[in-house]
């Protein structure tokens, strides 16, 4: 009887939150797109009995579109935590990114075998910190760093306030073992709005995305970009990509859900890089949408810790194979085959200009 109750108590509160995201100003934070936003127009009486997914991000081929976003702190989740995902990532054939807030450590993430990794990088005030981060990333194989630029200050985030939110005694950054940075100990609020705001570099600006240039050889991705402006001047700073992102809508209010912001961006570079989507994908659908758009490629995040939590690395394995599976059906009823066929001509969104009525 009392798991009954929980399991109505947990629906209502996700029923009320929803609407409350939907309807009250004051509380919103828009992840995804909402449910008729984007319609298909898919394209039928062609032979789709091949379906080519595969694509290249940065030189390397990876088997499908969709890659594994940054999340913190995933053995918080399941004891094998970012292991379990590198695993999973490496057997889909795609693209996992570690956070600089992982549970384990670029070293130990190498150790689980092949595989295609990008480390996502947040600047510290002690700047000889980052090289250190960004030299042992190198020396461990990843391919790529994915600068976080959305984050001089940590987003009110009120269930951690409301939680007084710090990692468990038994887990720790394991990057960061060994520095002398502190500990994200328990505060009035939130531990890990306390460590962020005496560690994280609010100074950051476009200077030190070149600056990273000079320390590094490997491509440098640009994580945070929500306007055309921006993403001009990510060019101009020496960007090998950009990935529009809202930190999950965790960072600030009223910032459009990433897939409402991303042909703006892709247009701004005309196609001198790259441009990824992070934040809001749910279904293979929501990937066709992206590239239809203009994207790339998509990063999830929410998804995959869920599956961790509820199965480890076969829990990554089989959202990874959902997510795959749907974007392939969806690439067959649209008349797609392959990803350079989805045009823009096959969705409409609710902000383009309204089609002209047939006249009889």
């Amino acid at each position: 009887m009392m798991q009954s109750q929980s399991r109505s108590c947990l629906r209502w509160c996700t029923t009320t939150m929803h609407l409350v995201q939907k309807t009250n100003g004051l509380f919103k934070r828009t992840e995804t797109l909402l449910q008729g936003s984007c319609d298909f127009r898919p394209r039928i009486l062609i032979d789709v009995s091949k379906i080519d997914m595969t694509t290249t991000v940065l030189g390397f081929k990876i088997s499908m579109p969709i890659m594994v976003a940054p999340t913190a702190m995933q053995k918080m989740a399941h004891p094998d935590g970012e292991y379990a995902t590198a695993r999973a990532a490496s057997a889909a054939g795609t693209i996992m990114t570690l956070s600089s807030w992982a549970t384990s450590s670029v070293e130990e993430v190498a150790s689980t075998g092949p595989g295609i990794r990008f480390f996502q990088l947040y600047v510290y005030k002690n700047r000889n910190v980052v090289e250190q981060l960004v030299r042992r990333a190198e020396r461990a194989g990843f391919k790529a760093i994915a600068l976080t630029v959305d984050t001089p200050r940590l987003g009110r985030r009120e269930s951690d306030i409301k939680n007084r939110f710090t990692l468990p005694p038994n887990l720790t950054l394991k990057n960061f073992e060994g520095l002398d940075l502190g500990k994200m100990d328990e505060a009035n609020d939130s531990g890990l709005a306390s460590y962020v705001a005496g560690q994280i570099d609010r100074t950051l600006s476009w200077k030190d995305v070149q600056w990273l240039q000079t320390i590094t050889k490997l491509p440098i991705l640009v994580k945070g970009v929500l306007t055309g402006e921006d993403a001009r001047i990510a060019i101009q700073a020496g960007a090998a990509g950009i990935i529009v992102s809202n930190h999950g809508a965790r960072q600030l209010d009223y910032v459009p859900a990433t897939i409402s912001a991303l042909e703006e961006v892709v247009k701004a570079t005309q196609g001198r890089i790259p441009v990824f989507l992070d934040g809001g994908v749910r279904r293979g659908t929501d990937v066709f949408k992206a590239l239809a758009l203009g994207a790339s490629g998509i990063f999830i995040g929410r998804p995959v810790v869920f599956s961790l939590a509820a199965e480890g690395e076969a829990g990554v394995r089989k959202v990874l194979q959902m997510l795959r599976d749907e974007f392939e059906l969806t690439m067959a009823l649209s008349g797609c085959r392959s990803l350079k066929e989805i045009s823009r001509n096959h969705i409409t969104t609710e902000w383009d200009t309204p089609r002209p009525s047939a006249r009889l």
